[in-house]
């Protein structure tokens, strides 16, 4: 390559966000490398379900659910509310048909709507995604479409630190070498793994055990901080209120979302579970070290149409009982006090009665029949506060202007949940911000390497 560059493009982080990118600039005519410090690529989003909500999609359309991106900000607005990056949950929204239609239709990704659920967060069923609810599928096509175009991919081989000249970045040290880029994308997720950024910028859950990826340690907010970049949304967090203890695996969220309730040791609910996943973290976390989930077979079976459930229910996640009495006994909670409890949730799910915590959505409740009961603890899955970006994903100093060459995507960058707590997350929001802000970034450093020929 000319002029002492390496590549046009280095992305530095392969997962959902970096192999996005990668595919669209290489598609749109400039020479890409991707380099991931761990053996393993794939990062947070192998860990997810693999949920990309795309707003007015073809596949809506065809199933005759009416959407828009303006119905899907209102809903982001309602969960989130105000933030550093509300421009860009616009930005995402209007390309989040766009995005799943490129994945599936363009590029041959195994994702379909998803219509069992709407999720946390969306007013409609919008979220796309593998079969399975596995976000590995998901990373593993990404991976397939990388190869097929022989775009370069190194694993074990970290960023040492970024290459900067005249406040320009030029590209990234490597095992001490100098690798020179015309762009470089910042694609290493959040900081939920470095403690002591979690410490300093999201202290509420500190003290919960990290379920994520390996690899996200805040190299893409220090590198930032230390060239003048903008941060935003610092303080909010994905957490998840229920992973099932000791199979380590996420309980799916269908099975509380379906009616399923949440309990303590003492069998009685303690906060209204309509919060969500995220949201209800930082309540199971502060009632107790543990937490535990019951609902019925009906739910059961609903939720055994996801395989990381249904792995989770053949390694005796799930104890069963005919009573709540009897489930309690099983698993170790106060029997009267699950008894109790059942029997009052059920009289408001019936419309009997008044929740006392204000749940308003019971869908498939009152339990009935057998009752199964899962142990679970909360836990952080990845921050979303990160590098402030524009329209192109270009990452801006402080002062709004982009850096030079630079952008970022995904958890490196800030999202679009809120601007402190685990309250504003909304199902699908990292995937849609890794993979919309990858491509986004990957076609702008396109068309910038090719007006520079």
């Amino acid at each position: 390559m000319s002029g002492g560059i390496d590549t046009d493009l280095l992305v530095v982080g392969a997962g959902a966000c970096g192999l996005a990118a990668a595919i669209a600039a290489h598609d749109a005519g400039i020479q890409v490398a991707v380099v991931e410090k761990l053996d393993r690529p794939g990062g947070n989003s192998s860990l997810s379900t693999g949920s990309v909500p795309g707003a007015g999609s073809r596949y809506q359309r065809e199933a005759g659910i009416e959407d828009s991106p303006d119905r899907m900000v209102a809903d982001l607005q309602a969960v989130a509310g105000p933030h550093d990056a509300d421009p860009l949950t616009r930005l995402m929204a209007a390309q989040s048909a766009p995005l799943v239609e490129w994945l599936i239709d363009g590029l041959g990704a195994r994702m379909r709507l998803i219509t069992e659920y709407r999720h946390v967060g969306h007013s409609v069923p919008r979220l796309h995604a593998p079969s399975s609810r596995r976000g590995q599928d998901l990373v593993d096509d990404l991976l397939r479409f990388v190869a097929e175009r022989g775009i370069p991919l190194a694993v074990g081989n970290p960023v040492e630190d970024l290459l900067v000249e005249d406040g320009a970045v030029v590209g990234a040290r490597i095992a001490g070498e100098p690798i020179r880029a015309g762009k470089l994308l910042l694609s290493t997720n959040g900081f939920a793994g470095d403690r002591d950024l979690v410490r300093r910028w999201c202290p509420e859950i500190a003290g919960a055990e990290y379920f994520g990826a390996r690899g996200s340690t805040g190299e893409a907010v220090r590198w930032g901080e230390r060239m003048g970049a903008a941060l935003g949304n610092m303080a909010a967090y994905q957490g998840y209120a229920a992973v099932a203890y000791p199979q380590g695996s996420l309980l799916s969220w269908t099975t509380v979302e379906k009616g399923g309730i949440l309990v303590g040791a003492d069998g009685r609910r303690f906060g209204n579970e309509d919060a969500g996943y995220s949201g209800y973290a930082p309540v199971v976390m502060g009632q107790g070290e543990f937490a535990w989930a019951v609902y019925d077979r009906r739910i059961h079976d609903v939720a055994m149409l996801e395989e990381e459930y249904a792995e989770m229910a053949a390694m005796g996640g799930v104890r069963w009982g005919g009573t709540a009495e009897a489930v309690a006994t099983a698993a170790g909670v106060d029997p009267a006090g699950l008894a109790a409890t059942v029997a009052a949730y059920n009289a408001a799910a019936a419309g009997r009665a008044d929740d006392p915590f204000g749940r308003t959505h019971f869908n498939l409740a009152p339990l009935t029949g057998e009752l199964g009961i899962v142990k679970v603890k909360p836990g952080l899955f990845h921050t979303q506060g990160g590098l402030m970006v524009d329209d192109h994903a270009r990452v801006l100093r402080s002062d709004g202007a982009p850096v030079p060459n630079l952008f970022a995507g995904g958890g490196a960058a800030a999202g679009i949940s809120g601007r402190e707590g685990a309250g504003g997350y909304a199902s699908g929001n990292g995937l849609l911000t890794a993979l919309g802000l990858g491509r986004i970034a990957g076609l702008r450093a396109a068309e910038e390497v090719r007006a520079r020929r």
